[in-house]
C-alpha cells in the first residue's frame, strides 16, 4: 500500500461555483498554496455571493475577484489535470464521477450545507456562511495537514 501524500492539484466543485467551492479553494490555497495547485468550478456558473466574500474577508482572504466558472470552462481554460476532485454538493459529485470516465482523478464527496438557504437577519445569514467556512477549514486541515506533498 502506498503512503498517503498531498495531491499536487485539487479541484473543489459545487453546483454553482459561487459560495462553497470558491471558499474552499481560497482556504486550501492559504494553507497549502505553495505545495498544491488549487482551483474551483461548478456544474453551472453562478454569481459570486457577497456573503461568501464577507465571511472570507473576516479571515483576511479576498475572494472578491473570483470569476465563477463551470467544469467545461475550466477544462477549456486550463484543462482538468487534477489529482483530486472534492465535491461539495450531490450535483457536483455526479458531474465529477461522470468526468472520471475520461479524467484520471480521485473523487471525494464532502456533503456541505448550502448557506444560501439560511433565513433571518443579516447576522443570522452571515452566521450560516461562517459555519460553512469553518467546517470547510476544519475538513481541509484534517484531510491534508501533515501529509507530505506528492512526488517528494
Amino acid at each position: 500500500m502506498q503512503p498517503r501524500v498531498r495531491p499536487q492539484a485539487v479541484l473543489f466543485a459545487c453546483g454553482l461555483n459561487a459560495v462553497r467551492s470558491p471558499m474552499a479553494a481560497a482556504l486550501c490555497k492559504h494553507l497549502f498554496g505553495a505545495d498544491t495547485y488549487v482551483a474551483s468550478a461548478g456544474v453551472r456558473r453562478g454569481e459570486l455571493d457577497p456573503f461568501a466574500v464577507a465571511v472570507m474577508d473576516e479571515l483576511g482572504h479576498d475572494i472578491s475577484k473570483h470569476k465563477p466558472m463551470t467544469f467545461e470552462e475550466l477544462e477549456d481554460w486550463e484543462g482538468l489535470n487534477f489529482d483530486l476532485i472534492i465535491t461539495l454538493s450531490p450535483e457536483a459529485h455526479h458531474k465529477a464521477i461522470e468526468l472520471t470516465r475520461t479524467v484520471a482523478a480521485a473523487v471525494e464527496y464532502w456533503p456541505t450545507t448550502d448557506p444560501t438557504d439560511a433565513e433571518g437577519s443579516r447576522e443570522q445569514r452571515l452566521d450560516a456562511y461562517r459555519a460553512v467556512r469553518d467546517q470547510l477549514m476544519a475538513r481541509i486541515k484534517a484531510r491534508f495537514d501533515g501529509l507530505p506533498r506528492g512526488n517528494e
